[in-house]
């Protein structure tokens, strides 16, 4: 069976790129464990020397979307999710925009997964907020019909990753799987805010995810966050209507003060679940405007304002209200009963 798969790979040899068919039945059968891992591996560091292209990209993604255990349910959702990779250990940002957005009448599924080349990852912070992260499918559409919100577990939905996490840690290096948590939400949320650890993946990654399908998303770099950013410029890839559009950020254009990389830094799950916590109490600070330049982001996406400034008063008003820490309490209570 392995044989089948050497006329793709001296293709990659070579430097060529796969047409999207070959691609996703390339990264299918990664999926289902049939090519060797010498051949796996052989492949992903070809990729990466050559680059990825956006073919490749949303194949790999299509592969893993129908191997996933997707969460039925008939909402629009939308997700906020980075890539992870950026390497400087912040605040849980998406995590908090989950439940700000969630206050203000959006539906997330947020996905997400543990700490990588972070402290504190979504589900880390998750738990230590008291959040079950093993929920069952029926907690979860619980959740999103009653908080507004679920959490997806990387891990538990995505278990056909199995047969290619030993060759991803044996490399130890940035492959073309670690690009695709935010385009494989087990949800299908098409509305999304994605973070990348690049500039350079901002407009692949976009017209991806148009190839994917998606109704409105951004994709965004801060200044080496994988975020939008108020300590410098957000570069965004803007995918709608089927067009992408390229533009530039600073917090200053939307109202908010300039932050210092130190203001937004984290450390171990428990201290980052304090600070969410205390954020959603109201709690003002760097750490609040930066999670509500990226709740803005996650409503325009949605589609509940037409700009990034109502957005951010959307954004206050979840906070403000209260319904951002009741969407953080239902979720803890509905996953656990």
């Amino acid at each position: 069976m392995s044989d089948a798969f050497k006329p793709l790979l001296a293709k990659l040899a070579d430097g060529q790129t796969l047409s999207d068919a070959d691609a996703e039945i390339f990264f299918s059968a990664c999926l289902r464990g049939e090519p060797t891992p010498a051949q796996v591996a052989a492949a992903v560091t070809a990729i990466r020397l050559r680059g990825e292209t956006v073919g490749e990209i949303a194949a790999c993604a299509r592969a893993m979307r129908a191997a996933a255990k997707t969460l039925d349910h008939p909402y629009d959702t939308v997700d906020v999710c980075g890539t992870g990779g950026d390497g400087l250990h912040t605040l849980n940002i998406s995590t908090a925009v989950g439940f700000v957005a969630a206050g203000g009448g959006l539906k997330v599924a947020k996905h997400g997964n543990r700490a990588i080349t972070s402290k504190s990852g979504t589900a880390d912070v998750l738990a230590a907020l008291g959040v079950n992260i093993d929920a069952t499918p029926e907690q979860q559409r619980k959740a999103l019909d009653e908080a507004g919100i679920c959490f997806l577990f990387a891990v538990a939905h995505h278990g056909a990753m199995k047969h290619v996490s030993p060759i991803r840690q044996q490399l130890g290096f940035r492959t073309i799987f670690n690009l695709l948590g935010p385009l494989t939400n087990p949800a299908g949320a098409r509305r999304q805010v994605v973070g990348v650890p690049s500039p350079r993946f901002i407009e692949p990654i976009g017209k991806a995810l148009g190839q994917l399908e998606a109704v409105h998303a951004w994709v965004v770099h801060g200044s080496g966050l994988d975020e939008l950013t108020t300590t410098g410029e957000t570069e965004v890839a803007e995918w709608r209507d089927g067009k992408l559009r390229l533009f530039t950020i600073t917090p200053e254009a939307v109202g908010l003060p300039r932050a210092a990389l130190a203001d937004i830094t984290g450390g171990a799950p428990e201290h980052n679940a304090t600070a969410l916590r205390r954020l959603l109490e109201g709690e003002k600070g760097p750490y609040r405007d930066i999670v509500m330049l990226n709740a803005a982001a996650a409503f325009l996406v949605g589609g509940a304002v037409e700009t990034l400034r109502d957005g951010l008063d959307h954004a206050a008003a979840s906070l403000d209200n209260g319904k951002a820490l009741a969407a953080l309490d239902q979720l803890v209570t509905l996953t656990n009963s």
